[in-house]
This record gives structure tokens, sequence and C-alpha cells, in this order.
């Protein structure tokens, strides 16, 4: 294999799957990436067993083949390199060694045999859609926050994604852990209505949104009973389904909350941060305390001392307190992309629903704390 190619072209594909690469591996090769040179391009792919990005990229091929080299390495030797520089990989005959030269610059790596590089495909055909990137991101921002972090509940550690039909047809994504819940419909694709509900894997969303960033227009979508494929421009992700029942989730979403509050965003997001700062490390709760057109947000910590704060809202019910993690509503705040947001509450102890006046297809949901 020979083959000649741009620096920060390689650097970009480089940075594009090499971050897939878990840092301690028990299988050698998969701290590799494969590169595989033919035609007018040259392929770089790189796995976890669980998932696979690979990128075609233009390149100068004297000599087509393939080899594998440690991701990591190759990615900061680049990365180190002269902008402009042209990058020539060289195997020698025997395809022990990678020779990687630029300039005056010379590495001989170590390597891996192709043959021995896994491979994720997708099972069968599958259901097959395109979707606008900037619906696919929408999706992943607005729910990826409440993905769960708990092992034991591997089936809420990831985003679930399905089709519905309330009132119109969506692709609606969800994300939960047991606290906070996050729901973000989109309009639904053309073909995607038979789409089974499926959860992608907390990674597989980290890495699909990172990728997302340099995505021209739209994305070819391949869901099949296992495995997911997203593939834009010159980039394709697979990845493994998590293999679980994603829980009835309109069963925590309250329909009967009648007291409603609005509140300027920004100023909530900057009190709620201010009074926790000397709430306890773990439950950073604090207390709302909700009376007509005014909200005192309270928090008490006897190890380190108190604060309160006080808002103008828009609320006519009757005096609420209520608590929360502070946290969970900063993370909240954040999604709301309008001037104000909307709360409704039911009682101190029901879940509260959180919407943006100028989003109607975003809903949260967050439960109380007791304080």
């Amino acid at each position: 294999m020979k083959v000649i190619i741009e620096r920060s072209v390689f650097l970009k594909a480089l940075g594009h799957v090499q971050s897939v690469v878990e840092r301690r591996n028990t299988i050698p090769i998969l701290s590799n990436v494969l590169l595989q040179a033919e035609g007018g391009s040259l392929a770089l792919t790189a796995t976890d067993l669980d998932i696979e990005i690979a990128e075609h990229v233009g390149a100068d091929v004297e000599q087509p083949g393939a080899i594998t080299a440690s991701a990591l390495t190759l990615y900061e030797i680049v990365r180190r390199l002269p902008e402009g520089a042209q990058v020539c990989l060289d195997t020698d005959s025997d395809a022990n060694r990678l020779k990687l030269s630029a300039g005056k610059s010379d590495f001989s790596l170590a390597v891996l045999p192709d043959q021995d590089f896994p491979s994720l495909t997708v099972d069968g055909e599958g259901t097959a859609f395109t979707m606008p990137a900037q619906d696919l991101k929408r999706l992943i921002d607005k729910t990826r926050f409440a993905m769960s972090q708990e092992e034991t509940r591997y089936y809420l550690n990831g985003v679930y994604l399905h089709a519905v039909n309330d009132g119109e047809t969506s692709l609606r994504a969800v994300a939960t852990d047991g606290h906070r819940l996050a729901r973000l419909d989109c309009p639904l694709p053309d073909g995607a209505a038979d789409i089974p509900g499926v959860i992608v894997p907390r990674k597989a969303v980290t890495e699909l949104r990172r990728l997302l960033d340099d995505a021209s227009d739209t994305v070819d979508v391949t869901v099949s009973e296992a495995k997911v494929r997203f593939a834009f421009d010159e980039v394709t992700l697979t990845s493994k389904l998590i293999d679980g029942t994603f829980p009835d989730y309109q069963r925590v979403i309250p329909d009967g909350n009648d007291r409603v509050l609005k509140v300027e965003t920004s100023d909530f997001t900057k009190a709620v941060d201010r009074v926790s700062t000397v709430s306890a490390d773990k439950t950073r709760s604090v207390k709302l305390v909700i009376e007509a057109d005014n909200m005192r947000l309270m928090v008490n910590n006897p190890e380190t001392g108190s604060a309160q704060e006080e808002l103008s809202v828009d609320y006519a019910s009757e005096l609420l307190e209520i608590g929360f993690n502070a946290k969970y509503l900063i993370d909240v705040a954040g999604q709301i992309d309008g001037k104000t947001a909307t709360f409704e509450f039911s009682d101190p102890s029901s879940p509260t629903i959180i919407s943006d006046e100028e989003d109607v297809q975003a809903l949260y949901v967050l439960m109380p704390l007791r304080v």
C-alpha cells in the first residue's frame, strides 16, 4: 500500500474515527484504525465492537492495499505535523510496518493484519429513511442530558427513537434517568413510519452528535433489529442498539397539572446557579416558594450556610413550596430556546412539566425533592 494524502484531510478523518477507540483494550486490534486504499480514496475505520465509524477521503493512491495501525499514535503524529504537509503512507513488502513520512519527518509504526479487523454490518434490510441533519441534531441536543448513567438500568442508557401519531405523525426522541425526562418531536421523515422503537446507546449518541457538526444537509438512517446506521457525506456510524425495553414514559407525564408559572429563563437559571453554591453536593436541593407573582429560591445547608433570592414571575395560583435538584433545573433551563419557561405544577410531591413557549415540540418532566 502506498498513499499520499494532505495532512489536514487526513487529520480531520482521523479525528472523526479515533475517538471511538477505547484507550484500554484487551483485544489489541481494537486500538487500531483500518486503512484501506483503493481507487482515488483512503477509507479509515475504527470500532470498539459496539460502534463503528468509517470515513472515505480523497487521496493519491499509488498502490492499493490495507493495513491497521494504532489510531491514537497516528492521530497524535499527524496532529503535530506542519500545516499543508503531504503525508505519505507506505507499507514494506512484508507489510509488518507502516512507514509515515512528511517532509523531513519519518516514522515506522507497528501494524496488525487488516484481515483480523472486525466489521460491524447492519443486519438485513431494515427501515431506511433520510432526514435533515438539523432535525437529528435537535433530537440529540434536547434529550441527551437526561440519559441515565446507571449501568444497572442499562435500558435507560441511551435515547429512545420511535414514530408517534399524536394528531400528526412525528419522529420522537425520549431520554430519562428516572429523575428527569426529556422529549422532543420532529416531522416524521418519509419512509420512517415503520421504524421500530429503538434505544441508541449513550456512546453512539455522543459520537454521532460530534460528527454531525461537520454534516451537510441530510442524514441517511437505516434501522435493523439489532443495529442502526447513520450515513452522511463520506462518514458512516454504525452502532449496536440497546437490547431492552424502554419504559412507558407517557405514564410519568402528568396531564392534570393546573398551577402554571411563567418565568424569564435567563434570570431563573442565574438565580438557581447562585443560591445552589451553598447547597449540599450530593442533592444540590433548592426550595422554591411560589405565591402570587413572586418566587423565592431558598437553600439551607447546616454545613455551609444559607441563601435566598427572589424573582418576579407570572403565577396566580395558591402558595406552593416545592424542591428540586439545582443541576436538573439548570440542565432543563439550558434547553429552553425562548425567553420564557413555563412550569406546570400539581403538588410538592408530583412530577412537574417544563415547556418552552417558542418550541411546542419539546417537553421536560422533573421529579421534585423533599426539602
